[in-house]
């Protein structure tokens, strides 16, 4: 396939290294320096784009692709305010949109975990839930996307908790604790705390590896596809 980079970091260098691997073209790549060159792409010479920028230039990124029927998949946090728009205009111009907060295979299978585990600790009324994520000090916002998608596992599948914070207001809240740190891939924990005892599962991520598999794989099935689409679709996909 001819994929087209949209941000062009370490995640971006990452996944150029595995798709050309994999045996595929780059059909270029866009960055701060090069912003105005999106507009040479279109759907003649691009089969998908993969984008991780950053969140000030997402909405744009993704408004071009979508506008010229270049199916695009996204990993950049912080700009999900617009997401309602980005899927209105998906459906009114027949596009295809992916949106994902980690493209891990593992960190994806781990979601499936804590809503589990949200469901078993739904009736244990003794327990609070907090969440931990680590990330390099580069990632600019906070909490994680990945640390938000957990927090939102949980309100989905406990009706005892209904918001998530940086901190703690009640016991109807879920607190977040973010920490950056040098050269940390990331780290994310859900622990359950009760005066007896205390209950956690753990995703710690090596390397960006595996993130960047993930992205390249779902790269490799969005053009067959039409709609907005997230990890859920892309995993039922896997296991047929």
């Amino acid at each position: 396939m001819r994929i087209l980079l949209i941000g062009y970091g370490k995640m971006g260098h990452a996944i150029e290294a595995i798709a050309l691997k994999r045996g595929h073209q780059i059909a270029g790549t866009i960055d701060r320096d090069n912003a105005n060159d999106l507009q040479k792409f279109n759907a003649s010479n691009t089969d998908v784009a993969i984008e991780f920028s950053q969140p000030e230039s997402a909405f744009a990124n993704i408004k071009y692709c979508l506008e010229n029927n270049i199916p695009i998949l996204s990993g950049t946090t912080g700009w999900l305010n617009k997401k309602a728009e980005v899927e209105e205009l998906c459906k009114n111009n027949n596009g295809t949109f992916f949106y994902a907060s980690n493209y891990s295979i593992g960190v994806n299978l781990f979601f499936q975990l804590n809503e589990q585990l949200a469901r078993l600790m739904a009736d244990q009324s003794e327990y609070n839930v907090d969440i931990d994520e680590i990330h390099h000090t580069q990632k600019k916002d906070a909490p994680s996307g990945t640390a938000i998608s957990l927090a939102e596992g949980i309100i989905d599948n406990n009706p005892n908790k209904e918001n998530w914070l940086l901190e703690k207001e009640s016991e109807k809240s879920i607190t977040i604790h973010a920490h950056r740190v040098e050269n940390v891939p990331g780290t994310h924990t859900v622990k359950y705390s009760s005066p007896i005892d205390d209950i956690e599962i753990k995703h710690t991520a090596h390397s960006r590896e595996g993130f960047a598999m993930g992205a390249v794989m779902v790269s490799e099935w969005l053009p067959q596809q039409k709609g907005i689409l997230n990890m859920k679709d892309f995993l039922a996909n896997l296991k047929k």
